[in-house]
C-alpha cells in the first residue's frame, strides 16, 4: 500500500500527518517506510530524527556539444522548449540549469555532435528512525529538476512495506510526480478561505489523475465551516478531523511527534489506515462502478 499525503498549500500540517501516521503504524507492528518527496524543503527528518546510513548523489543528463562535429544547423535550439540550448552564428550555447533532460537535442542532431554528461541536482539520504524506514531528497540550490529527484527517491520505495509519501504542497509538476502511481491520497487542509481555495485545486488535480482520496481537516475548530460544507457538497469523505491543541502545537515547535504528547491519536491513525485498506479498489473515471453503485465524477471515495 502506497499512501501519499498532499495538500493544496503549505502549512496545513501535511508532514505532521505523514510522520505520525508512519510512526503509529510502525508501533502497531507494521513495516513502514516514510519518503519525504518535498525535496525543495524536506522537514520530515526533524520529527523522525533518522540515523542516515546511505547518501546518494543524484544527477541528470545534460547536453555537451562537440563543436568539431557541429555544423550550426540550429535544429537543437528549435526543438528545445526551455531554451536550454541555442545556436547563435554557428556557435552552440548550452544552459544546463534550464535543461529538463529530455534528450531531444541529441536525438535530432544530424551530425551526432551532442553527447550527454551528468550534472548534479541534489542528494538522496536513507536511514531509519522511530522504527520507520526513512528516505528523502535534498535539491541543490539553483537546481530546478525537482521531479527528477522525486523520481529517484520513489525508486527506493519498498514492496514489502507500507509506504507513506510526503508530497510537496500545491498542484504543480512536483506534486503530480509524487502522487503518481500511489494507491490512495490523503489531502490535508485547514478550515480557512485559503485552505478551501487550495483544497478545491488539489481535489481537481487528484480527480484528473483518477486516484482515490479523502480529506483530513487539521485545526478543525478554527476558521469556518466552509471546508466541511464543500466536502459534503462534493461527496468527499472527511477521514479525520484534528482540533487545534496547544500541546500538539508545542510538540511541533520542538520537533516532537504528535502521538508522543497525544497518544490517543495513534489509534486513530491506525484505524484510518485500516479503513483505507478496506475500501474497494477504485480508480476515478466516468461510469466506474464502486461496489453496486456508480461513483459520481464529483465525489471522493468513501472510506
Amino acid at each position: 500500500m502506497k499512501i501519499a499525503v498532499a495538500s493544496g498549500k503549505g502549512g496545513t500540517g501535511k508532514t505532521t500527518i505523514a510522520t505520525n501516521l508512519a510512526v503509529s503504524l510502525a508501533r502497531a507492528g507494521q513495516a513502514v517506510q516514510y519518503l519525504d518527496c518535498d525535496v525543495e524543503e524536506p522537514n520530515g527528518h526533524i520529527f523522525l530524527k533518522p540515523h542516515i546510513d546511505c547518501v546518494e548523489e543524484v544527477t541528470v543528463g545534460v547536453p555537451e556539444v562537440d563543436e568539431a562535429k557541429c555544423t550550426g544547423c540550429g535544429r537543437c535550439g528549435q526543438l528545445c522548449q526551455y531554451s536550454a540550448i541555442l545556436c547563435i552564428q554557428k556557435h552552440v550555447m548550452t544552459f544546463e540549469q534550464l535543461c529538463h533532460s529530455c534528450g531531444g537535442c541529441m536525438a535530432i542532431c544530424p551530425e551526432s555532435a551532442i553527447m550527454e554528461k551528468q550534472r548534479r541536482i541534489g542528494v538522496a539520504e536513507y536511514g531509519a528512525g522511530y522504527g520507520v524506514v526513512f528516505g528523502h531528497g535534498r535539491l541543490d540550490i539553483g537546481a530546478i529538476q525537482t521531479p527528477a529527484l522525486i523520481r529517484h527517491v520513489k525508486r527506493h520505495a519498498k514492496d514489502d512495506a507500507i509506504v507513506i509519501l510526503d508530497a510537496p504542497p500545491g498542484t504543480s509538476c512536483p506534486v503530480i510526480e509524487a502522487v503518481k502511481g500511489v494507491d490512495f491520497v490523503l489531502l490535508v487542509t485547514e478550515p480557512t478561505p485559503f485552505g478551501l481555495n487550495d483544497l478545491e485545486l488539489a481535489v481537481g488535480m487528484i480527480r484528473a489523475l483518477g486516484l482515490p482520496f479523502a480529506v483530513i481537516i487539521n485545526r478543525c475548530d478554527m476558521g469556518d465551516n466552509a471546508v466541511a460544507q464543500y466536502c459534503r457538497r462534493e461527496g468527499i469523505d472527511v477521514a479525520m478531523e484534528i482540533p487545534n491543541q496547544r500541546k500538539i502545537a508545542e510538540a511541533y515547535s520542538r520537533g516532537r511527534m504528535m502521538v508522543e504528547v497525544a497518544p490517543e491519536y495513534a489509534g486513530q491513525f491506525h484505524g484510518l489506515y485500516h479503513r483505507i485498506c478496506g475500501r474497494p479498489v477504485v480508480r476515478r473515471s466516468r461510469g466506474l462502478c464502486h461496489g453496486d453503485r456508480e461513483v459520481s465524477e464529483r465525489g471522493g471515495d468513501d472510506l
